[in-house]
């Protein structure tokens, strides 16, 4: 079958790996183009492109597409059979919805219609579903409106990160494509009730709200790891928590309760396992401790 991959970072990996080793004709991958990245602010491909080159595809990253027709008329002349898309980065126009000849279908981080948008798999944990999964999509001008294809459920436990899961919803992704490539089931459209929405995270979002639920504060470091993760303030610096776990204690919100880094909640209490200051290594709770004691008493976020 000849298409088009579009898809920009690591959760696209393993479907366009997957299509490649089955043997499905190429024509193009596009994905987002190269950008200043890191300390140095080198120029970096984005993952699928460094895959997309070691594969010897051709590669086209266009930074813009709905008021671009010379890009909507170039990916009209590859004459598809269908385009592929996951996490791509930017938004079809209609045109290019239109031009494969099975349209294009979208590998979705969740079972539609719950969270539709940006940050499936990170509003999954942060909202505390007990499941999640993929669902491939024929696309529609809505956002993630259109009709469905496969599904398929992967279940979310109570130490379940949004980094482990993105792993197992990726390779489930492949999987589920391939099926809709060789074996294209009739569409579905999608339930009518029980649509919700993931936007898009950023930094702001980091913070951790002391005044919150031990439960609540645990689901947020679980579903920000890797990105864009949970902080806080130490002593009047930028202290990140890379992992904790809910703990018995009260006190007031945000005050360290024990010698072992237990912070108060808003209910309840919880434990941080793994910390990192800025510029420094990340380092489980006990070897921190023994380089930077943190007192019972100590008030973080202050």
């Amino acid at each position: 079958m000849r298409l088009a991959f579009m898809g920009s970072p690591d959760f696209a990996v393993p479907a366009l790996r997957a299509i490649h080793g089955a043997g499905h004709d190429i024509a193009a991958v596009y994905c987002q183009p190269a950008r200043p990245a890191g300390r140095g602010h080198a120029v970096r491909r984005c993952p699928v492109h460094v895959v997309a080159d070691e594969l010897e595809l051709t590669v086209r990253t266009p930074p813009r597409l709905r008021k671009d027709p010379e890009a909507q008329a170039a990916f009209a002349a590859l004459g598809l059979d269908v385009a592929v898309v996951a996490a791509y980065g930017l938004i079809l126009p209609q045109a290019m919805l239109d031009a494969p000849r099975r349209g294009c279908l979208n590998i979705h981080g969740s079972l539609l219609p719950r969270w539709r948008g940006a940050a499936p798999i990170q509003a999954a944990v942060l909202a505390g579903d007990g499941e999640t999964g993929i669902t491939i999509m024929q696309m529609d001008a809505g956002l993630d409106t259109g009709p469905m294809l496969l599904w398929q459920g992967v279940p979310i436990g109570p130490e379940t990160t949004t980094a482990g899961l993105h792993d197992t919803l990726a390779d489930l992704g492949a999987k589920l494509i391939l099926q809709a490539l060789d074996s294209p089931p009739a569409p579905v459209a999608q339930p009518e009730d029980g649509a919700t929405y993931a936007p898009k995270l950023s930094r702001d979002d980091s913070p951790i709200d002391w005044t919150a639920p031990a439960a609540v504060i645990d689901r947020r470091i679980r579903a920000f790891d890797p990105w864009p993760g949970t902080s806080t303030v130490l002593n009047g610096n930028p202290f990140k928590i890379l992992a904790a776990r809910p703990a018995e204690g009260t006190g007031a919100p945000g005050t360290v309760i024990d010698d072992r880094l237990t912070v108060a909640c808003g209910e309840g209490a919880i434990r941080l396992t793994r910390v990192q200051l800025p510029g420094r290594a990340a380092l489980d709770t006990d070897a921190f401790l023994r380089g930077h004691p943190v007192p019972p008493g100590t008030v973080l976020g202050q």
